[in-house]
């Protein structure tokens, strides 16, 4: 009579300790790629933004009083989730020095921290 065949206590430890160590090397590749990713969507709505209010200027001749100003008018469809930060009401906005144009000039993320390539967020 020959005994059930299976696996061994061993041969468990030995796959557990080389999936463990996979993991190991791809887990925190992954979550550096989840960065990245956010980051370049982050530089993307500012080019979006910063495009949308180039073109309110163009076409009025001012700049936007508030963001919303960009989405009334179908320069956009909504203002954009900053994705570092994770809500659309964290933008930095800078205003024109013009004293008859205070509107909004230029728009910065207002996300805390540094990126992967060592710039904080708010620079951007």
């Amino acid at each position: 009579m020959t005994g059930k065949r299976g696996f061994t206590l061993l041969e468990l430890l030995v796959v557990m300790a080389i999936i463990a160590t996979l993991l190991t090397i791809a887990v925190p590749r992954y979550f550096r790629s989840l960065e990245r990713s956010r980051e370049a969507v982050l530089r993307q709505d500012l080019a979006t933004l910063r495009d949308s209010i180039d073109k309110f200027y163009g076409d009025t001749g001012k700049y936007p009083t508030v963001l919303a100003d960009l989405v009334d008018r179908h320069y956009l469809r909504g203002i954009p989730v900053d994705p570092i930060a994770r809500t659309a009401d964290k933008w930095l906005v800078i205003h024109a020095e013009d004293p008859e144009d205070t509107g909004i000039k230029d728009v910065k993320s207002g996300a805390e921290g540094v990126a992967l390539d060592g710039t904080a967020y708010v620079t951007w």
